[in-house]
């Protein structure tokens, strides 16, 4: 609409200049080399404009003659950089479909049209890369190192290669090199992040990471949890030769990530060591809150050096009751109980958690059972419930399980990827397997010695019965004798020869000597007593007390 708005009035003003000059009309004489020529003005209007046109043309046909070499090359190039680009196109697309053959050729083809391309140094790269040839891809990213445009790719390039060759100082320079180029390059700061951290230099991580923040890589609460981290890795790198400085690195840690438990746990102790008892217990309970953990009930527990072991269990227990109904808090307090031996307590604590115990929770009433009464027969019993109860939470990351916590993994170099959970138990590792084996000697396993169950005779006293179970060897001694008796009575009727084919009658229940209590029921023990080859097997007569008895705790 605006090219025929703008065609019809440049057609107007034609019109109005034309009727104006047939108005006006006028005369044009020229004097040139003794000629005289006249002409009106609108004939020499019309013969300046022809010349005009006719100048103008013959001058740019003069200037392409004189460009066309120029110009033909340039069509060539571009008609070779077009054919090089779909060349690259149309490798990269083989490469993401895997088609290694279509790829190199596709490559070769590139790199014969446009060798200095950056693409075509990238797709000789990546073929490189998908075909195995380490030293054909470490070339290309060189050649893109030390090129201005693509410096950088060159850079993640020879870092990713030389992880993969396990070449950790050349990752790290080219990693350091690349944070220098681009500090708001977030894999570069996050590898200089993570070298300086697995090589334990915290000084030098907290620097990257604050380069890291300033840079925009990292938000302000990955910031803050990374920094309480090192914090508390750099605090107890330092807690054996400057506690003052571990001390302050510990509460800017807690004050940073208060749920961080390794902060708390290390604040607490050294606040407790420098005899600031108070704010120790705040920073425990803080943390206790936000997330219950046995290492800072343990601290807690022994806040004051030299209290007993009732004012521990006291302690604890206000600890507890922060947290209602958890299981570390039950733990705790059973743990105190049983050193206090408030068994009483230390059984209605874990009461809630006996129903499906975790193997800690097992073991502990293994150790109270053993402790308060002595009872094999019921320890052993908790001590099998515990290689089939559920594994309690550890500090787990990328399938390593520690025993305390760490602020690196050490398989990937992350920071702060340990957490407190339940292992996975699906996976067989070394630790389940010997657990199975431990299942296989107790229930798999005869027993050495044949346990069969009798009656009192009338000329024999009933067998004693233990805390473990019937006595064995008694009830073994009854059993031959009992055995040899009845072979000699059928031996003097004539039946020895076919009472393995007759059925014997059900004799009846003898009946109890005269004067003496009846005998009691024989009972099964809870568990059947199973040894393992070492093992001499229970006692011929039960201890009296708990003296002299090895502990399976103590």
């Amino acid at each position: 609409m605006i090219r025929v708005v703008v065609f019809l009035v440049a057609v107007a003003l034609i019109a109005v200049g034309a009727a104006w000059l047939a108005d006006r009309p006028g005369d044009v004489t020229i004097l040139w080399l003794g000629r005289r020529i006249e002409t009106s003005v609108a004939v020499a209007i019309a013969a300046v404009a022809i010349i005009a046109l006719v100048t103008t043309i013959l001058w740019s046909l003069t200037r392409l003659l004189l460009r066309s070499p120029r110009l033909v090359g340039r069509v060539m190039v571009n008609r070779r950089r077009a054919r090089a680009h779909r060349a690259i196109s149309h490798g990269l697309v083989a490469i993401g479909a895997g088609d290694m053959r279509a790829a190199r050729k596709f490559a070769d083809e590139a790199d014969r049209l446009a060798p200095r391309e950056p693409l075509t140094l990238l797709l000789g790269a990546q073929v490189a890369q998908m075909a195995g040839d380490r030293a054909a891809a470490e070339r290309a990213f060189h050649a893109m190192a030390h090129r201005s445009d693509t410096r950088l790719l060159g850079m993640r390039g020879l870092y990713v290669e030389a992880q993969r060759r396990d070449d950790a100082a050349a990752a790290h320079h080219y990693a350091v090199q690349a944070a220098e180029a681009a500090p708001a390059l977030p894999w570069a700061g996050q590898a200089v992040l993570e070298d300086r951290s697995a090589s334990g230099d915290w000084t030098g991580a907290l620097a990257a990471l604050d380069k890291m923040r300033q840079s925009g890589v990292v938000d302000k609460a990955t910031y803050r949890r990374r920094r309480a981290v090192l914090l508390t890795a750099r605090a107890l790198t330092e807690a054996e030769k400057d506690s003052g400085a571990a001390k302050g690195l510990a509460l800017e840690a807690v004050r940073l990530a208060p749920d961080l438990t390794p902060a708390a746990a290390l604040a607490g102790r050294l606040l407790a060591e420098g005899g600031e008892l108070r704010k120790a217990a705040k920073v425990l309970e803080t943390a206790w809150r936000a997330f219950p953990h046995p290492d800072v009930a343990e601290v807690y527990t022994h806040l004051r050096s030299g209290d007993s072991a009732r004012d521990r269990l006291a302690r604890v227990q206000i600890l507890a009751r922060q947290q209602s109904g958890h299981l570390e808090g039950a733990l705790a307090v059973a743990r105190a109980a049983i050193d206090a031996h408030e068994f009483a307590t230390a059984r209605a604590a874990l009461r809630p958690f006996t129903a499906a115990p975790t193997q800690r929770v097992a073991l502990m009433m293994a150790e109270i059972e053993e402790t308060e009464h002595g009872d094999i027969g019921r320890t052993r019993e908790w001590m099998t419930r515990a290689l089939h109860a559920v594994r309690d939470p550890a500090w787990t990351a990328d399938g390593i399980v520690s025993d305390h916590w760490l602020p690196v993994s050490p398989v990937t170099g992350e920071i702060d990827v340990f957490r407190w959970k339940a292992p996975v138990s699906e996976i067989a590792g070394p630790k389940l397997i010997e657990t199975r084996e431990m299942e296989k000697v107790i229930e798999a396993e005869p027993p050495r010695r044949e346990q069969p169950v009798l009656e009192a005779t009338p000329d024999e006293p009933p067998a004693p019965v233990t805390k473990a179970g019937v006595n064995v060897a008694q009830r073994e001694s009854e059993a031959r004798r009992e055995s040899e008796g009845r072979h000699a009575n059928e031996a003097r009727h004539g039946r020895a020869a076919h009472h393995e084919n007759e059925p014997r009658a059900p004799e009846a229940a003898p009946m109890p000597r005269a004067g003496n209590p009846p005998a009691p029921p024989v009972v099964d023990a809870v568990i059947p007593l199973v040894h393992a080859p070492d093992d001499p097997g229970p006692p011929e007569e039960p201890a009296p007390d708990n003296a002299g008895r090895r502990s399976l705790f103590r």
